[in-house]
């Protein structure tokens, strides 16, 4: 058995996952806002508590937000910005009493769909997560890509390609630049976008139930995204050439996604077929928490 945790902005899950990918216990609590101690403590909790319900020790992975400096060790990048700069591994680690594994939530995803999930079997999986950032894991042969650098996947921080009217320079991020994937297919990014143009909604979803109504300025919107996901995945299957592309996040749900962007990114893709299918995550909301315990392979962690 072994325990992932889904560090999130707005949650904290741990599931405990037996060799076989059942799931034996789970369970959420909200995210400390803004408070790293709180949020060492709130994971140490949910660890603790699973092992008295459990009655066992287990190994600990945690999907981050952002991504490990190979050259501090220390969190960078990361959107809930009061873990950047920090030792989260060493700090949970000595809270636990035990080696703990990190890996960017996108990786997480990305090598839970490869190993036993949607994309199964497949060579090369591009995993995405549009919520409310955006970002993107890869696994090859069921193993995670990090990269030289430790930043293989950072897609949202590349500028949206073959930009249209309005598109340019594009709207500044918080990562200092203009113009990124991220500004425009994020959530709050979406919404942004359509309410500068003009369109009154709340939020995304109500963009997404517009649609479903036959409004024609939900679909005008849904319409606008599915464009912009498809030139950006297009750049991807230019460079990448996966098999699998898999939707995570809030957006992801989106159904509609699945026919319209694949009909569209031929247009920018350098080849004469496309075969790359772009589904949706087979464990939905738990990929994260299993992607985190299949950082340990089985009778790797020394108990």
């Amino acid at each position: 058995m072994r325990f992932g945790i889904d560090l999130g902005g707005t949650k904290i899950e741990l599931a405990a996952i037996e060799d076989s990918g059942a799931i034996r216990w789970r369970r959420r609590v909200p995210t400390p806002r803004g408070d790293y101690e709180a949020t060492l403590r709130a994971m140490a909790a949910l660890v603790a508590e699973a092992e008295a319900e459990l009655g066992a020790r287990a190994s600990v992975g945690v999907a981050t937000p952002g991504s490990l400096s190979p050259r501090t060790g220390r969190l960078r990048n990361s959107n809930s910005v009061c873990l950047n700069g920090r030792p989260l591994g060493e700090d949970l680690a000595a809270l636990l009493d035990r080696p703990v594994r990190l890996a960017n939530d996108a990786n997480c995803l990305a090598l839970s769909e490869a190993r036993d999930g949607a994309a199964a079997g497949a060579g090369t999986v591009f995993a995405a997560i549009l919520g409310t950032g955006t970002g993107a894991g890869i696994a090859v042969d069921g193993t995670i890509l990090s990269g030289a650098n430790g930043i293989a996947g950072e897609w949202g921080h590349n500028p949206l390609p073959w930009p249209g009217p309005g598109e340019t320079p594009g709207p500044s991020c918080w990562c200092g630049l203009q113009g990124c994937i991220e500004t425009f297919l994020s959530g709050p990014g979406w919404l942004a976008r359509e309410q500068a143009a003009g369109l009154d909604y709340a939020s995304p979803e109500a963009m997404v139930a517009a649609a479903a109504r036959g409004d024609a300025n939900g679909e005008a919107a849904l319409d606008r995204y599915a464009d912009r996901l498809a030139r950006a995945l297009a750049q991807v299957i230019n460079l990448l050439d996966p098999d699998v592309i898999v939707l995570g996040g809030g957006l992801g749900r989106i159904t509609a996604l699945y026919e319209r962007v694949p009909a569209r990114w031929a247009r920018w893709i350098f080849s004469d077929r496309v075969i790359t299918r772009l589904v949706p995550p087979r464990h939905g909301d738990s990929s994260g928490v299993r992607g985190a315990a299949w950082l340990w392979a089985p009778g790797e962690w020394p108990g």
